[in-house]
């Protein structure tokens, strides 16, 4: 049995998110700070003896996590029917216009982060997508594995809804969405200066402003989450956090302070919270042509 799998990974969007949908992106130009995760979407196209097309896809995370699972798996799907022609970044445009036709509003760094891998400083201008450098120090990269805690509220959320909210109250001219949405794009710019220069100040600053400006556009995106974690900043156990993607429930980054681990994991869990171990995927899409598939 000739086929193809590929793998793609998820992300973890720390400064940004929101303004890479098209509608902000063409009037003020989007800009976003993530990192790819080893939490993967894998999909095979194959061909049998009959010459009869198999295709398998599965993510190894939920749908409604908010990590950007829908775009990992079109990703990884879409690679695996491509088998290898085209580029990573042309597969996530064809990711990104296979969601639009199936009515999806949302913006296209899930695509990118999945196709890229890494560290990625995009910006989005109307329907173009820009790389700018993002170089993190090893310092920085090693502080954000110690003290960065994923977990997911297990709350169910549908990104789609959130947006058409928001989206329909920007199209309307309300002035606090705007307010709100610039502030995540100038969170974007500050991110990246501190993960570039190890400023941790600064990281921290970023996600203290992602979590003003969500409030501003939205009081719903960081609702389900702030009765566990403002007691956690009260009593100085967390240093910042935000809800990962678009919010309304699934999973949170929080940035903890130092030997605060166990006592904000233990907050989660009692929560009825899950923990999610995570590592930096540094590869992006990987697509393989096989002879034979099992």
């Amino acid at each position: 049995m000739r086929g193809t799998s590929a793998k793609a990974p998820t992300r973890i969007d720390l400064a940004g998110g929101w303004t890479d949908v098209p509608i902000f992106a063409e009037k003020y130009g989007g800009e976003v700070v993530n990192f790819a995760i080893k939490i993967h979407a894998e999909a095979n196209v194959s061909t049998n003896e009959d010459g009869m097309l198999i295709a398998n896809y599965r993510s190894n995370s939920r749908l409604g996590s908010g990590l950007g699972t829908t775009g990992a798996v079109n990703v990884a799907l879409l690679a695996a029917i491509d088998g290898g022609k085209s580029s990573p970044l042309d597969i996530a445009e064809q990711a990104y216009q296979f969601e639009m036709q199936l009515g999806n509003i949302g913006g296209r760094q899930d695509q990118w982060a999945a196709a890229l891998g890494g560290f990625n400083h995009l910006l989005f201008i109307g329907d173009r997508v820009e790389q700018l450098p993002l170089e993190p120090l090893t310092s920085s990269i090693n502080w954000l594995t110690k003290h960065l805690i994923l977990v997911d509220s297990g709350i169910e959320h549908v990104s789609g809804e959130m947006h058409k909210g928001v989206w329909e109250r920007f199209k309307q001219g309300d002035t606090a969405v705007e307010e709100g949405l610039l502030l995540l794009r100038t969170a974007a710019k500050k991110m990246a200066e501190g993960l570039n220069r190890d400023r941790r100040d600064a990281v921290v600053e970023s996600l203290k402003q992602v979590c003003a400006g969500v409030d501003l556009i939205d009081g719903n995106i960081h609702a389900p989450f702030k009765p566990v974690i403002e007691p956690l900043i009260e009593s100085k156990h967390v240093m910042a956090w935000k809800a990962v993607g678009a919010g309304g429930g699934g999973c949170a980054a929080i940035l903890v302070r130092p030997s605060a681990q166990d006592v904000v994991k233990m907050a989660c869990e009692e929560a009825g919270w899950t923990v999610i171990e995570w590592e930096f995927d540094h590869e992006g899409l990987v697509i393989q042509n096989d002879e034979t598939m099992e």
